[in-house]
């Protein structure tokens, strides 16, 4: 590896653990524009913190790609037949640029279109529906996202994914064109291979960084082994049987946005009460003591998104 692989490999880690830390910060943000789609300010929020959280997810795992992408420009291969021809066409920096911003667009428009096609009309659909209807839907997403990963649609995506080189070779375009053509497919093909776990994370609400860090870990698997199908269909048989028991009642899947609608109100409320003298002075020692046990409880509960 030259010195120009090693500073892209560096660029592409700092890159992503800089996009973990921009997820971390703005994540309760990024929720509230879950619950209101309809504002501009919340939707360029979602979609800049998406796009932030899809370079920490997706940095490590398209790095082989990248650094393949790099080879080739960089060395100007002429190959024939099985041949890859690069042009003089288009500066090298630009290309590189082209081709990793074009793969984040995919991402920016996919996420985009969860939250508009989604979230909206789904928030008015549901809301009606009570806890245990509500698991079942949830719970048949999962079965959904499971099945996928068994799909032939899966397995295709994931080889492209696997083998750089067998996707540049049917793929490759000459010059900066090039570069946003290929950048795109590659896009295409990751989020075919992906877009289960995103769909989830936005259904559910499963955008906190305990679950992107599990997904990311699960997409790493794929895309990094040279068996990571088995890697896709173990996830696949998890979400399958965690939907299932969701359909039967014996999990209860709760959308992480409700959760945090629902304590963001508690919150107010208690700030409400708190500004109140008169409520400060009717609190007694026994109501105090209650709501310590109350607190007791919820850090002894279920973690997020889940309820046995």
């Amino acid at each position: 590896m030259d010195n120009l692989q090693k500073t892209l490999l560096i660029s592409l880690v700092s890159v992503s653990l800089s996009s973990w830390i921009i997820a971390r910060t703005y994540q309760v943000d990024m929720m509230s524009a879950m619950m209101t789609p309809t504002n501009p300010l919340s939707v360029s929020l979602f979609v800049a913190v998406w796009t932030a959280g899809m370079a920490a997810m997706m940095f490590p795992a398209i790095s082989p790609v990248v650094l393949l992408y790099n080879r080739l420009i960089k060395t100007k291969a002429n190959v024939s037949g099985s041949v890859i021809e690069e042009s003089d066409a288009g500066p090298y920096p630009l290309k590189m640029i082209l081709f990793i911003g074009s793969y984040l667009a995919v991402w920016s428009v996919t996420g985009l279109a969860l939250l508009l096609l989604w979230t909206l009309p789904i928030n008015a659909v549901l809301a009606p529906l009570n806890s245990a209807s509500l698991s079942a839907i949830f719970g048949a997403i999962l079965i959904l996202a499971g099945v996928y990963q068994f799909s032939l649609l899966k397995s295709k995506c994931l080889g492209y994914c696997e083998s750089p080189m067998s996707l540049f070779m049917r793929r490759w375009k000459k010059g900066t064109f090039g570069a946003v053509s290929m950048g795109t497919y590659h896009g295409l093909y990751c989020l075919g291979c992906c877009w289960p776990y995103f769909l989830i994370m936005v259904a559910l609400g499963w955008m906190n960084i305990l679950w992107m860090a599990l997904f990311a870990g699960i997409i790493f698997g794929e895309k990094m082994w040279a068996k990571g199908i088995w890697v896709a269909r173990a996830a696949g048989v998890g979400l399958a049987v965690v939907g299932i028991l969701s359909v039967a009642g014996i999990v209860t899947v709760v959308p992480t946005h409700d959760a945090m609608s629902m304590t963001n109100d508690e919150s107010m409320s208690g700030m409400v009460n708190d500004e109140s003298p008169e409520a400060s002075k009717d609190m007694s020692p026994a109501d105090t003591s209650t709501e310590t046990e109350q607190g007791d409880d919820k850090m002894d509960g279920d973690p997020p998104g889940m309820k046995m």
